[in-house]
């Protein structure tokens, strides 16, 4: 289209800047392009990086800022957070923005709430932290403008428990588990109890309030929350009007300049974008480029909230938050209390109210026009001349047209079912409820005199009014058979579309919610309440174990990643002349490829070239594994849907991303066979032996999971001099990387180095997969002589990646009348995508995700021992007790790894979390709960892990520098677990052993650096629980090497002066030439390179069976840590991967389409566990049994303090990192239990009372609509039939 600037300049006067300020800095830019957001600006044109791109949606809140506008009219500012990946930059004009650096930083001081999520030990790899501390510093500047609050006690804020828990619900974490940082933020809070806040580095367990207190890093109310800049309170309030090469942006302030601008999309001028927030393209994504935008949030009409007698009428720009302030407000002379109760009840619900009578305002052309909302709804969507206004709520008073008396009452009621309570995530269904009951009882029951009931978010273009239903009910007098009735012709209303997900899961979510609202008016008349239905209590979330293991560390670089100064890959700042690539991968499972077009059409500017298999100037390899190797991209025929076919190189990242996204693929499937797209179809292919028939034969399926690691795939390549190249990579296996970067160059080893500082989450997802990215920017930059960088987004990570391997298995098992299991047989279908491992399929080829292949196998047993159970008619945790290995068993499975008989401890941790959790107790209450609810059942399971791991061979290498600091480097990657802390302490300790003064305070000096191949050799992978340990040993024999070196220096400068400080000993080794530097690479003997871990999980949930959501009440764990490193890091592991365990077996959806391409492919549609999904209590216990004298345990060390006191013969920890995911099987296993209760009890209503022994066959992951299908879809119908019946 050809813009006609003359019409546009006749609207409003252009400006050609825009006024901001960030962290207190002004800027003033001139010829920007206004439709950049506020993320990209931040970080590829200022120095703040802390703003994290993950998702790029809105969905996971890593690039929150706190967006501050002062009103010259009020004199007051107002703060709220906004995701800045939304967020274009020609909206902030006049704002003041805060990143995390603005909050605090290392130059400046840090900010209490960076030092308590410090040494709350709640940053693991970090990438989240800077996005977790703007919310809380949100909710703490919103919490001091409140009046009506009393004064909080010194060291406190205004906020409320309840607000700090809230605060962070839209973050994600894939690391922590949540707790500690939910512990950070209640810390600020006015009514914590400083019992509830778990393990940190403050103050040890049994200190008075008043002690933890003073230790806790001081919150100053007045000097803690940044000033607005006075320079923008002088800048104008009118929005910007700027004018840039590549589009234009307005803030008109009034309805006709809007008009005038909208006349031009009306006359095919130019591609106009209305926007207020710009939230929507976080779900509606566009590629699209807009020629001009309208920005309405300056034009009166659209910010208006106006309140009288007949309603409140909000305008279309106001925002939703101040909007629920709006509502929340009750003024006694403006609105009845009927009135009032719809009000209030819309607040926590403010996108499901539906009034068929709220008054819609459009503007058309030089027309208002106003309308009912359900007339607005029916309507075509709006043209490019029409906008929406406003909408108006109104009063019930002024909108009724039946009559109403003294024994009136006026019922009204939201509901949602989501994945998610609090968190972001779309519903399967919204309702709302609107009822005129007459309370004047007749006879046969009370009356409905009118109703209204909407239904929204089911598959249907927009919210539905049932008008017939309502029809059917008003006047009807209130009856178990009419409910009935009703329900019967609700299923024949409310219908999703074709297409949709779970269909009847959502028809059935109508029918229970409208059992919900109707049957107290038939059961339990007179405890009809106002009350919200299954909303946030406010109660604390958590409570913690706090056992006194020792003096914790804080992790290194913990509060650098709190304040956004840690630095990942791509933080790194752009070389000059620096490109940016985006991967364009297959859409076809198995086709040739004929040819890739960009279209210049639709491409943006900037694309430099395309890099294909034919550009690879050595070997077509993208990566490599134990199992063999995977191409990078390729050649002339995809093998797998996802399979990377090229590599679009442009001038930006976002010019990449949308190249790739647009970029079209021609295909040619002529005379291939038809692709391979399940583990069934490859045995039928592959000729597989068919099993034998079994005795007690049954089949399970178990579906893939996303790693979803925060910070996503990335590298930057910078070619050097004499053919060389040097890589940034984020990932962990950096070794093998260099060697498939050297291939696919073609230059010797010696020619490329691969550095990497620190991971944003790995998981597994970055021990094989990262090597493409790694080598795709290598080529590219080798080729164009430039240096490439590449940030996967998010959709592409998702599709491209593989995830844990989906099974099928089939098995036998044999087993005596007591359940004692005497024989199995198992057949696993494993599949492993396109490339390398055990059954080939043409899709995405698979990789290790956290627990490979254990976490699976958890389930595999749980559902072996339930299936016995079930079929023996006996307790299940009956049969697990049985069941349990002994001494010589264990020796027949591992023979190599099963230890000294005090080393098997897990019998005793079976028993100690028996009696510390209650089980047995519980299991009595958890029974007459059952018995006393309906609609709720609960079940608990007591679940133990066995696990073993292996240890890797692993290199360190000590420096000490002249001044007495030291140098550490390792072939472990840190990526959250701690390894950086652990290697720190070991250092310290080992170095320590010299023995002379101040080496006491040697933790302090010690800074372990970045992995770099070339520098340290043979550094092998980071995976498995196991690579901190083995760090740690080879550090501590370098520390050996060195004192061994030392020692024979101090002890003759100790006969000449006595006493030797750590400083003069270094300086004199300096002056007499000792070697001050050692490396080794530890390898681990037969002994100690194998062993096991021990834990055992309860834990009790609540299941729902209207709506089949499941709610974890708590969670006990006990985990066999050896002898801890670090407490607090342990901790942390333990539950993190639990909580990473909870998204696998209940809530992580890893969906396909029919050609197996992956459409779970971001925030909205793939759910990880948030601070709203986990155990409501969660206990964790850390066992530090000391029976594992001869081994170098895992990544979870021990406490400095312990290793002073210790001998020579080292005690080391055991693993924590992978072993508990496992253990959070036992929340399935508990949702199953509950399942069988719902199952029994609708068996009942249906009249059937013998015990059911069929095996309840739960899906994994367990999910609303698959618990709800086994309660039963139609449970509500069966219970009205059967109390029909019965009376």
């Amino acid at each position: 289209m050809v813009k006609n600037t003359n019409a546009m300049d006749t609207t409003t006067t252009t400006n050609q800047s825009l006024v901001f300020a960030v962290n207190g800095q002004r800027f003033d830019l001139c010829n920007v392009d206004p439709s950049t957001t506020l993320l990209e600006f931040l970080r590829y044109q200022t120095p703040f990086k802390s703003v994290k791109l993950s998702c790029g949606e809105g969905g996971c809140g890593a690039c929150v800022v706190l967006l501050s506008k002062y009103d010259s009219a009020s004199d007051k500012v107002e703060d709220f957070t906004v995701s800045s990946c939304l967020t274009l930059l020609g909206s902030i004009n006049g704002c003041s923005i805060t990143t995390a650096e603005g909050i605090g930083n290392s130059k400046d001081g840090f900010h209490p709430i960076q030092e308590r999520f410090s040494g709350f030990h709640a940053s693991q790899c970090g990438f989240c932290t800077p996005g977790m501390c703007v919310s809380l510093y949100s909710a703490l500047v919103n919490a001091e403008k409140t009046d009506n609050r009393p004064e909080p006690c010194q060291g406190f804020s205004k906020l409320t428990v309840s607000e700090a828990e809230k605060s962070i619900a839209g973050n994600l974490c894939r690391c922590t588990g949540y707790r500690p940082i939910v512990d950070a933020c209640k810390s600020f809070a006015t009514d914590v109890d400083m019992e509830d806040l778990g393990f940190n580095s403050f103050w040890r367990k049994g200190e008075s309030n008043e002690v933890k207190l003073s230790r806790l890093p001081p919150y100053d109310r007045k000097n803690a929350i940044r000033v607005f800049p006075d320079f923008l309170k002088n800048e104008t309030t009118v929005g910007a009007n700027v004018d840039s090469q590549r589009c234009r942006w307005f803030s008109p302030v009034s309805l006709e300049e809007l008009q005038s601008l909208l006349q031009m999309e009306v006359n095919k001028v130019v591609s106009t974008k209305i926007i207020v927030g710009n939230t929507g393209t976080g779900y509606y994504k566009e590629l699209v480029h807009y020629d001009s935008y309208i920005d309405l949030r300056y034009i009166p009409e659209f910010s208006i909230i106006r309140k009288d007698s007949t309603g409140i009428e909000i305008g279309a720009a106001v925002m939703i938050s101040k909007a629920i302030e709006t509502l929340k407000e009750e003024k006694e002379s403006e609105f009845n209390k009927e009135a009032k109760l719809v009000f209030k009840k819309s607040v926590t619900t403010w996108r499901r109210l539906l009034q068929s009578s709220s008054g819609i305002q459009i503007m058309k052309g030089q027309s208002r026009l106003k309308l009912t909302l359900e007339e607005f709804l029916g309507r075509p969507p709006l043209d490019s001349e029409t906008v929406l206004l406003s909408i108006k709520i109104p009063c019930w008073e002024s909108n009724r047209s039946v009559s109403y008396d003294a024994h009136d009452k006026l019922l009204f009621q939201t509901y949602r079912a989501a994945p998610r309570p609090l968190g972001n995530a779309l519903p399967y269904l919204n309702a709302a409820f609107l009822a005129q009951v007459s309370l004047r009882k007749s006879p046969t029951g009370f009356m409905l005199k009118n109703c209204r009931f909407v239904f929204g978010a089911y598959g249907t273009k927009h919210a539905i009014r049932v008008k017939e239903f309502e029809e059917f009910l008003c006047g009807k007098l209130l009856s178990i058979s009419v409910l009935y009735e009703a329900i019967r012709l609700l299923e024949t209303l409310v219908i999703p579309e074709d297409g949709t997900s779970s269909p009847a899961y959502r028809s059935s979510l109508a029918v229970g919610f409208l059992f919900e609202f109707l049957s107290p008016l038939i059961d339990y008349p007179v405890e009809i309440s106002n009350g919200l239905v299954n909303q946030y209590n406010g109660a604390s979330l958590f409570k913690d174990s706090n056992q006194e293991l020792g003096e914790p560390t804080i992790k290194t670089g913990a509060i650098l990643q709190a304040s956004g100064e840690a630095i990942y890959v791509d933080d790194i700042p752009s070389p000059k002349d620096c490109l940016y690539g985006a991967f364009i991968y297959s859409t076809e499972p198995l086709a040739r490829v004929k040819g890739i077009k960009l279209n210049p059409g639709t491409s943006p500017d900037g694309v430099i070239t395309l890099i294909t298999s034919k550009d690879i100037p050595g070997l077509n390899v993208g990566s490599m594994s134990f199992f063999g190797t995977e191409p990078l991209y390729a050649d002339e025929l995809t093998e797998g849907i996802g399979q990377r076919i090229a590599f679009v190189v442009a001038d930006t990242q976002k010019n990449a991303d949308i190249a790739a996204t647009l970029a079209v693929v021609e295909y040619d499937k002529e005379n291939l066979e038809p692709p391979i797209l399940s583990v069934e179809e490859a045995v039928e292919r592959c000729s597989f032996y068919k099993v034998p028939p079994p005795l007690y034969p049954n089949q399970i399926k178990l579906g893939s999971q996303y790693y979803f690691y925060m910070e996503t795939q990335t590298a930057l390549a910078i070619p050097d001099e004499d053919d060389c190249m040097v890589v940034y990579s984020s990932i962990q296996f950096p070794e093998y990387a260099h060697n498939t970067i050297a291939g696919c160059l073609g230059v010797p080893d010696h020619n490329v180095r691969v550095k990497t500082r620190r991971l944003g989450g790995g998981f597994g997802g970055k021990a094989v997969k990262s090597m493409a990215v790694a080598s795709a920017c290598a080529v590219a930059a080798y080729r164009l002589h430039r240096p490439v960088r590449v940030y996967v987004n998010r959709k592409f990570d998702m599709i491209m990646s593989g995830g844990r391997h989906p099974m099928k298995i089939t098995y036998s098992v044999g087993f005596k009348s007591n359940g004692k299991i005497t024989a199995l047989k198992l057949d696993i279908l494993l599949d492993s995508g396109m490339f390398v491992d055990l059954c080939k399929t043409n899709l995405p080829s698979r990789a290790a995700v956290r627990a490979p292949g254990d976490a699976q196998a958890s389930y595999i047993c749980e559902a072996v021992i339930e299936h016995v159970a079930s079929y023996l008619s006996m307790e299940v945790d009956s049969v697990r007790n049985i069941n349990l290995h002994t001494q010589n068993s264990l020796g027949f499975f591992f023979p190599s790894s099963v230890g000294e008989p005090l080393e098997y401890t897990l019998p005793s941790i079976w028993d100690r979390l028996a009696s510390t959790s209650s089980f047995y107790k519980r299991t009595e209450m958890v029974k007459e709960f059952n018995r006393c609810h309906n609609w709720k059942k609960r079940g608990i399971s007591r679940v133990p892990i066995v696990y073993e791991v292996m240890m890797r061979s692993t290199p360190g290498k000590v420096s000490i520098l002249r001044d007495g600091s030291i140098v550490v480097e390792v072939g472990g990657i840190e990526m959250g677990q701690g390894l950086w802390t652990k290697v720190k302490q070991m250092t310290a300790y080992g170095l320590g052993l010299v023995k002379c003064s101040g080496t006491q305070d040697l933790l302090e000096k010690v800074r372990v650096i970045e992995a770099d191949t070339l520098s340290v050799i043979q550094g092998g992978l980071t995976a498995g629980s196991t690579t901190s340990e083995a760090s740690c040993e080879a550090v501590r024999l370098c520390c050996n090497i060195l004192v061994e070196r030392l020692t024979p220096l101090k002890e003759k400068l100790m006969e000449q002066v006595g006493s030797v400080e750590w400083e003069t000993l270094i300086l004199e080794a300096y002056r007499n030439s000792v070697n001050l530097s050692a490396n080794t690479l530890y390898t681990p003997n037969l002994s100690s390179m194998r062993y096991i871990n021990y834990g055992v999980a309860v834990s009790e949930v609540e299941i729902n069976l209207i709506t089949g959501e499941t709610t974890i009440l708590r969670t006990d764990i006990i985990y066999d840590c050896g002898q801890s490193l670090n407490p607090a890091v342990d901790l942390g592991q333990i539950e993190g991967a639990y909580v990473q365990g909870i998204g696998f077996f209940m809530l992580e959806e890893y969906l396909t389409n029919s050609d197996g391409l992956v459409i779970t492919d971001n925030t909205w549609t793939y759910k990880i566990p948030t601070v709203d999904t986990i155990p409501k209590q969660f206990n964790v216990e850390i066992l530090n049994s000391g029976h594992h004298k001869d081994r170098v345990l895992s990544s979870k060390g021990m406490s400095f303090n312990y290793m002073l006191t210790i001998s020579q013969q080292l005690i080391l920890p055991l693993p924590s990192g992978e072993p508990p995911l496992t253990l959070a099987v036992s929340v399935h296993c508990a949702t199953r239990a509950a399942v069988r209760e719902a199952r029994r009890q609708v068996r009942s209503w249906g009249g059937e009372n013998k015990p059911d022994s069929t095996l309840v066959q739960l899906e994994v992951p367990a999910t609303m609509p698959v618990v709800k299908e086994l309660c039963g879809l139609d449970c509500v119908q069966k219970y009205l039939q059967w109390t029909v019946g019965k009376n």
